[in-house]
Parts: C-alpha cells; sequence; structure tokens
C-alpha cells in the first residue's frame, strides 16, 4: 500500500512539473508610460524580434531554456540613431534565476540614449504559466 500511494504522489509531483512552462517578462518604462512584453524559451540565440521603445530605443529577449550549458537570458538595449543601431547595454543572466522581493531577477535599470539625454527604465521578471 505504501509503495503505491508514494508511487502516485511521485506522478502528481512529476504532472505538476510538467505542467509549468516559465516565460521572462519586463517592464518597460519610457515617457511616463509602462508596458510589459513576454518571451517564452527559444531554441535559437540568434531569435528574438527587437520591440521599439519610443523613437530611439530597441529591446530585445533572449531567452534559452535549454540546452543546460546555454541556458540563459539575455537582455538588449540599443539606440536606434541611423542606419546602424548602437549598443548601450547587454545583460546575460544564467538560467534559472529568481526573482528578489522587487524588481525581478534583474533590478531597477536606467539606460539613457546617448545624443537627446532620454531615459528608459526596465526590470525583469521571471514568470510561472501553465502548458496548454
Amino acid at each position: 500500500m505504501r509503495r503505491i500511494l508514494l508511487a502516485a504522489m511521485a506522478g502528481l509531483t512529476l504532472a505538476t512539473a510538467s505542467s509549468q512552462a516559465q516565460t521572462v517578462a519586463c517592464h518597460l518604462i519610457y515617457g511616463g508610460e509602462t508596458r510589459v512584453i513576454e518571451a517564452e524559451p527559444g531554441v535559437s540565440p540568434y531569435t528574438g524580434t527587437p520591440t521599439t521603445i519610443g523613437s530611439f530605443f530597441l529591446f530585445r529577449i533572449i531567452f534559452m531554456g535549454e540546452p543546460a550549458d546555454l541556458a540563459r537570458i539575455n537582455l538588449y538595449v540599443h539606440a536606434d540613431l541611423g542606419e546602424v543601431p548602437i549598443p548601450l547595454q547587454h545583460a546575460s543572466h544564467p538560467y534559472p534565476v529568481r526573482n528578489q522581493a522587487r524588481h525581478g531577477f534583474t533590478g531597477l535599470q536606467r539606460i539613457y540614449e546617448p545624443k537627446r539625454e532620454s531615459e528608459l527604465q526596465y526590470w525583469c521578471e521571471i514568470r510561472d504559466t501553465a502548458k496548454p
């Protein structure tokens, strides 16, 4: 009886774990407005479309959950000032990450566009989501 109960509990734990997935949600604050963009784990570190923030910033999330040696969350901020975007920040976080009490796993970040001195603030968190 004990073995049956332990097997049932193990199956329930496995089913619960497999029904969870994670996304990265970044809170972008620019010009008095806040918006949230999310990214699911990808299969290539070269994918991920940049999100335009205002007239000058480009923000991109690359979330690699597997394989273990490549698992990380990369965040890129560029200034779009002409023909070629200028890198302003690249942050790399080994995955898995843990959210802190405030401002997720990144803390509050402040990035300044070099010509017009506009400010982008952001912070990112890891979110658990149910798999369909």
